[in-house]
Formats: C-alpha cells, structure tokens, sequence
C-alpha cells in the first residue's frame, strides 16, 4: 500500500450529510439524545458503584467497569456527531476533529469485543471452575489483560489513523452520519480498495476469532448449567448465562448482519447502512449498563440502599 505524502491540510472542515435525505430530524435527534443519555447514565452508575464499594472490587466487576467505561468511550464518539447535526443543525466537523473522532470510535469498537471476550473468560471460569477462580482470575491478572486489550486497540487504531492522515482530500463531504474509517477513506482523493486490507484484517480477528469463542464459551457454560441439579440455583445460574450473552448479540449481530448480506450478494444502499451504525452504536451501550446492573444482586443492593437513603430535614424548632 502505497501512502501519499499529504496531511491533508486542503480540506480544513468535513461536511455530514448522511441524515439529509431522511425526514423529521429533529424526532431523530430526539431519539437518539434520550438513548445517548441513558446510555451514559448506566454506565456511569455502574462505575461510581464499583469504584466506591470496596466489596465489588473483584475481578468481575473491573470488568464491567471497563466495559461501562468503553461503551462511554464508543458512544460519545458518534453521538455526539449525529446529535449536533440533528438539533443544533451543524453539519460540519473540522478536519482533526473528524480524525480524532474516528480514532475514538474504532478504539471503543474493538476495545468493547476485547471486553466482552473477558467477560466471557470470567464467567466461564467463575462456572466452570468455581472452586479455583480466585486463584486462576486475581484482580492483578485482571487489570493487566485490561491493560494488554486497551494496548492492542490503541495499536491497531493508531495504525489506520496515521494511513488515513496521509491521503490528500479533495472532497470535504462525509456522506455517513459520523466520522468513522470507511466515510473518510471514501471522501479521500484516492482508490479506496488498497485501503480496507487492514481493516479487513482486524474485522476478519474479530468477527472469525473472537466471536465463535465466545459463543462456544458460554455453549459450554450452558451446557455445564444444565447437567447441574434442578435446584433453584441452577435455574438463576442459567438466566444470568442468558442474559450475559444479550450484550454479546446486540454488539455483533449489526456486524454479521452486514457481512452475511454482503456474502450473499445483496448491496446496502446508504441508509441502510447509516441505520446499521446507529443501531451499532447506540444500542450496546444502551444494554450493557442495563444487564450487568439489573441482572446482578450485588450492584443493585447498592444501588437501591443509595435510592432510598433520604437526606435529613433540620428541624424547624
């Protein structure tokens, strides 16, 4: 692959236009604000739990933690985008702010499959080897594969950043309703196929390596729940494996969705594919915070102590 010498300086700001054709902007903006909202609301409930009860500082829950503090990460980087396009009516985004956007976002992106594959690993650990867990999954080996996954993202996302910085744009109009990879590389003034080989690549990691691990995972932690006896235990083991895995299913399934379409010869046209990123940005986020703080005792005891500690009212006397 060949890079050009350019940094792109011929075009100071990008122009979104991918809500232009659609109607009722302002609903949409709308919609997406509240979801955006909610979003990064769970998620940071979820951190100020864990961070602030020492008995949640286990592995599992540096876990969630991280996974809350990548799902803020990854929808900040686009919602943020859409919403001042559709309520404040700016469509434009200047040119390294663009950039750093799209870094964000795909580091979000592919930090959140390194997380849910933790996950998994926690609790198939947790399940499968319950009496060894403390000693196989310690709060230091945890922190330090966070740290490796966070270490890979950065790597793999700077390298696609500093390729995409090189290429001269003679087109300052992004045609996605966000920065991301694909809107810039097609905005640049070059053939844009020698430029998907890397991410192809890293699609190809996470979608053909990462994800049937993980189902086989939690196949195996299904099936494990099942031969166990038919007590009430074992039926709570089995929902929390169930919904464990709905965050799973809603960050990879706009992402095979788009590929099984493509092998099967059928072409999205723009708006659906806008749809598809909408749907894969906002809706993991907005899942996430839910099951892991619905579905867990632990951090809804928490939450439900801090909802119904009332302040004290000074007496008038």
């Amino acid at each position: 692959m060949s890079l050009v010498n350019f940094s792109g300086q011929n075009v100071v700001e990008f122009t979104i236009t991918g809500f232009d054709h659609l109607p009722h902007h302002k609903l949409m903006g709308a919609v997406i604000l509240l979801a955006y909202c909610l979003a990064v609301l769970g998620s940071a409930a979820n951190i100020c739990v864990i961070s602030t009860d020492r008995r949640l500082h286990r592995p599992m829950y540096l876990l969630i933690c991280n996974l809350a503090l990548v799902d803020i990460m990854f929808t900040t980087s686009a919602s943020t985008t859409m919403i001042s396009v559709l309520l404040a009516g700016d469509k434009t985004i200047s040119y390294h702010s663009c950039l750093s956007r799209v870094y964000i976002y795909h580091l979000g992106d592919i930090t959140e499959c390194l997380a849910l594959s933790l996950m998994a690993l926690d609790r198939t650990v947790a399940i499968s080897e319950p009496l060894r867990y403390d000693t196989i999954l310690t709060n230091q080996r945890v922190f330090i594969l966070i740290v490796v996954s966070w270490l890979i993202g950065i790597g793999c996302i700077g390298k696609l950043i500093y390729t995409a910085d090189q290429l001269p744009y003679c087109q300052p109009v992004i045609k996605y309703v966000f920065c991301d990879y694909a809107a810039i590389i097609r905005a640049a003034c070059v053939d844009p196929e020698p430029y998907w080989l890397l991410p192809s690549f890293m699609a190809l990691w996470l979608l053909a390596g990462h994800f049937p691990l993980i189902v086989l995972s939690y196949g195996k932690l299904v099936f494990t729940v099942l031969r166990l006896p038919n007590t009430e235990k074992g039926g709570r083991t089995f929902r929390t494996v169930i919904s464990h895995f709905v965050p799973v299913a809603s960050y990879y399934a706009p992402k095979l969705v788009s590929v099984l379409l493509t092998r099967v010869g059928v072409t999205l046209n723009l708006t659906e594919r806008n749809a598809l990123l909408i749907i894969s940005t906002l809706v993991p986020p907005l899942i996430n915070p839910t099951v892991y703080c619905l579905q867990n005792k632990e951090i809804r005891g928490v939450l439900l102590r801090v909802l119904r500690r009332s302040p004290v009212v000074p007496s008038k006397d």
